[in-house]
Formats: C-alpha cells, sequence, structure tokens
C-alpha cells in the first residue's frame, strides 16, 4: 500500500456542498478512476465541535458496501480539510432530479423507482447496524 495524499488525484468541478465543506469530483491520477472527494474543512469542524461527527462518518462510510450507498474508497488530510474520497454516483442527486428535469417532481412509476432504491440503501445501513440521521 501507497500513502495516499492530495497529489495521488486529480480535482474536477465541484459537485455539491455541505455543512463542513464541498464534495467535487476527482480521479485517481495512476488508474484514470473517477470518485467523489467530499472534504471536510477542520476549521468548521472544530467551530462546530464536529469532531466526534466526522470520525463516526468515516468508520460508517468503511463499513458500507451497497451499491445504493455511497462507500469510502480512500481517506486523507491536508492542512486545512479532512478528506474523504468516496464512490462517485453518477447522474445527480435525487433534489437535482426532482427541480431541474422538466417540470418539479416526478410521475408515479419513477416515484416508486427511487423509494425501492432508498429502501435498499437503508435496509443495508439497518443491517450493518446504522441508523441514518
Amino acid at each position: 500500500r501507497q500513502s495516499v495524499t492530495k497529489d495521488t488525484f486529480r480535482q474536477y468541478r465541484i459537485l455539491g456542498k455541505g455543512g463542513f465543506g464541498e464534495v467535487c469530483a476527482c480521479q485517481v491520477r495512476a488508474t484514470g478512476k473517477m470518485y467523489a472527494c467530499k472534504k471536510l474543512e477542520k476549521k468548521r469542524i472544530k467551530k462546530r465541535k464536529g469532531e466526534a461527527m466526522a470520525l463516526n462518518e468515516k468508520q460508517i462510510l468503511e463499513k458500507v458496501n451497497s451499491r445504493f450507498v455511497v462507500s469510502l474508497t480512500y481517506a486523507y488530510e491536508t492542512k486545512d480539510a479532512l478528506c474523504l474520497v468516496l464512490t462517485i454516483m453518477n447522474g445527480g442527486d435525487l433534489k437535482f432530479h426532482i427541480y431541474n428535469m422538466g417540470n418539479p417532481g416526478f410521475e408515479d412509476e419513477r416515484v416508486a423507482f427511487y423509494a425501492a432504491e432508498i429502501c435498499c440503501g437503508l435496509q443495508h445501513l439497518h443491517q450493518e447496524g446504522i441508523v441514518y440521521r
């Protein structure tokens, strides 16, 4: 195993933002494989007393192995951030599809499909003893 650093990856566009930082697309330089890199800013974590939450998130993502939930592939830190490199889910998130793909909302068949995927993801988490929020 080689150590993983920010230089292991090429960083691309921002995919989303959260309370502790942002998620951007990234690519392993050696293999070309694409991932999502969740950067948790150390200052924000410390300010909000989120150290336990960040460690808990890392441990949970390491444990997850489902096609319906992202999982942790790599983790590293920089001077300013903790970086969790996750499997990438192509196609955008559910909020994007609800509001940006024509008229807001979905047809019933599509709702049933997404609900089934969410249930499969939650079922996997519960089998691992993880309760989401």
